[in-house]
């Protein structure tokens, strides 16, 4: 080898070392007797970090880097694995301090868009944003097409509605794919005819799926007195999307202090569960909660009254005065909630199947989830979601447990 190629190759290793921040091995065990799919793996980083390769065998396998607060750093580390029963995995993880996230074709969906009122189909708005945030008495929900952030994995699709109501609303589709960039939840006849999902549940002023409320005592509130809200794109994937409501001075009840509340919806790949984390500015142990899951029409309804509940029904996803070109969904909903959380689980009434709960400490992490019975790869009665119900609880239970070497 000459001089010259010495010299260059030494010069190549040398930038090389000086950008690679550190090399290590995460072990990944799955404490579980069942198999895991697209099982998230997530590692917290120091906020160095600019880019990082991850391998599994000696192969390259996606993985993404999210800012979660926005500050310009990069907090956490993500990436999926297919995992088995009692297995154990290991991943070799190299982060680097200068360079940009690696690039793979993304598994998941997010939108958010001013409506255009140049443009009349719902389906073709073109005004795309990351934020938004509004002052006190503004009401963003006519502003913003399909209301709110929207986000899908290949299975499930959801939106959040951006006004006091905060509502989670969802999306079923017939067969697995992503939809949102052609239908913006709001398919056409055409589209409709050849195969594509649609809005599948109507939630008025109900909890939707999972929405976090205030509760007066006795019913839930809305997150109605604040002095700023918004709602902000974090993550738009490969691996999974994250959005940001942010109820900046929410009083939830007069003679309160207020509180500022941050919730972050977080769909992984392969997924039709969602992971709901609440963070406050403070500890909130002087005020309840509400939470739970819409009483669905006709809908049976199961619970281990231990925080996992849930029920399936069938009704109109619309008014029915505007139920033209619609039919009847048939849905099945979940929602489970760490049980130290649960103050009491309220009777059914003619909106919800409720909760009242108490946060102790500033955090406050738990799931929803749904399906449809239009699937051609979900659940058709109520007896086989109740099923996935209490397997998907043993699942959040039993987290895959993740140890740096």
């Amino acid at each position: 080898m000459t001089n010259k190629l010495i010299g260059t190759f030494l010069c190549i290793l040398t930038a090389f070392s000086a950008t690679a921040q550190t090399s290590f091995e995460l072990t990944v065990s799955n404490p579980s007797k069942a198999p895991r799919q697209n099982a998230p793996v997530v590692y917290q980083l120091n906020g160095e970090t600019r880019s990082a390769l991850v391998t599994f065998d000696g192969k390259e396998i996606p993985c993404q880097l999210d800012d979660i607060n926005g500050d310009g750093r990069y907090d956490e580390l993500c990436f999926l694995t297919h995992i088995g029963k009692r297995e154990k995995q290991t991943f070799h993880v190299t982060l680097f301090t200068e360079g940009a996230p690696r690039t793979y074709d993304s598994q998941v969906y997010v939108e958010m868009m001013l409506t255009n009122k140049k443009i009349k189909e719902s389906n073709k708005q073109d005004l795309y944003i990351s934020e938004l945030k509004v002052d006190r008495g503004v009401n963003p929900y006519w502003m913003i097409h399909h209301h709110g952030a929207a986000f899908e994995s290949d299975m499930v699709a959801y939106r959040i509605y951006f006004d006091h109501r905060q509502t989670v609303d969802i999306y079923g589709k017939y067969n697995k794919g992503f939809e949102l960039r052609q239908t913006q939840f709001y398919p056409d006849a055409k589209q409709k005819a050849s195969g594509f999902g649609d809005d599948i549940l109507w939630v008025g002023e109900t909890f939707g799926l999972g929405t976090l409320r205030g509760w007066d005592g006795s019913k839930p509130t809305m997150i109605a007195d604040v002095d700023h809200r918004s709602q902000r794109i974090v993550s738009r994937g490969p691996l999974r999307t994250i959005v940001e409501v942010k109820d900046e001075g929410w009083t939830p009840q007069a003679g309160q202090q207020p509180i500022t509340m941050t919730t972050y919806y977080i769909l992984y790949a392969g997924h039709r569960d969602c992971t709901v984390d609440v963070r406050f500015s403070h500890a909130a142990a002087d005020y309840q909660f509400a939470t739970g899951i819409i009483n669905v029409k006709n809908s049976t309804e199961f619970s281990d009254k231990k925080g996992l509940r849930g029920c399936w029904g069938t009704d109109w996803p619309v008014s029915e005065k505007d139920s033209a070109g619609h039919k009847r969904e048939t849905v099945g909903l979940g929602i489970c909630i760490p049980q130290a959380n649960v103050l009491s689980e309220l009777p059914a009434n003619k909106d919800n199947y409720g909760y009242v709960i108490s946060v102790p400490g500033d955090r406050l992490s738990y799931a929803i989830v749904f399906g449809s019975d239009n699937e051609s790869f979900g659940f058709h009665s109520a007896d086989a979601w109740y099923e996935y119900l209490r397997n998907w609880k043993r699942e959040l239970e039993q987290p895959l447990i993740v140890r740096k070497k």
